[in-house]
């Protein structure tokens, strides 16, 4: 039996998630949370084999909540943004599968199989996209701090959450308007996002 743990923000979506993956013979939902901290726990209780997590939950995505499960059990990001950066992003985290919301439930069943055996999934299209995805001129931590700002959250806010005093983090928004040639953090993140580098 593959012991599986559903963290979704979406109720809707996590419950029938949670009540389709039960209709499989060798899965097991064992455990189910609305965001990474309670998710994060449930892994540490019920030690499952495979944990499904959504990318945009708040306060944190699933791609930092899967650095922090990392050992513990491997991880599944499901997303309705399949963009080539947040793929590089994830692989980078050590998740071993990646799939879009839209898939169908039995292809979500067997990729937690596929990655509860030790292998890694990347659904296709994602792969292509990601392949094809034009390279991006912004370094790792202009691309963190554009991240948070696609969450709006303020200079401060995003310095406190890179551990970067408030005029390094100014430094890498100016930075990174000046290499995609926008005039403010908020459109130079939009362009990031666009391309696929966030």
């Amino acid at each position: 039996m593959i012991r599986v743990v559903v963290v979704d923000d979406e109720e809707m979506i996590r419950s029938a998630i949670v009540a389709l993956l039960a209709l499989e013979e060798d899965l097991e939902v064992v455990g189910e949370a609305g965001n990474g901290a309670d998710g994060l726990d449930l892994v540490r209780t019920h030690a499952p084999d495979v944990v499904l997590l959504d990318l945009e939950m708040p306060p944190t995505d699933g791609i930092e909540v899967a650095t922090q499960i990392d050992g513990l059990a491997r991880s599944v990001l499901m997303t309705r943004h399949a963009r080539p950066g947040v793929l590089r992003r994830a692989m980078a985290a050590g998740i071993a599968g990646f799939v879009p919301k839209s898939s169908p439930v039995s292809a979500l069943a067997q990729v937690i199989r596929e990655v509860a055996a030790g292998r890694r999934y990347v659904d296709s299209e994602v792969a292509a996209a990601a392949l094809n995805a034009e390279a991006s001129p912004l370094s790792d931590r202009e691309l963190d701090a554009l991240r948070l700002t696609r969450r709006h959250l303020s200079v401060a806010e995003i310095a406190g959450t890179l551990h970067l005093a408030e005029g390094t983090v100014r430094n890498y928004l100016s930075s990174a308007m000046t290499k995609t040639d926008t005039s403010s953090r908020y459109e130079a993140a939009e362009h990031a996002y666009e391309h696929g580098w966030i």
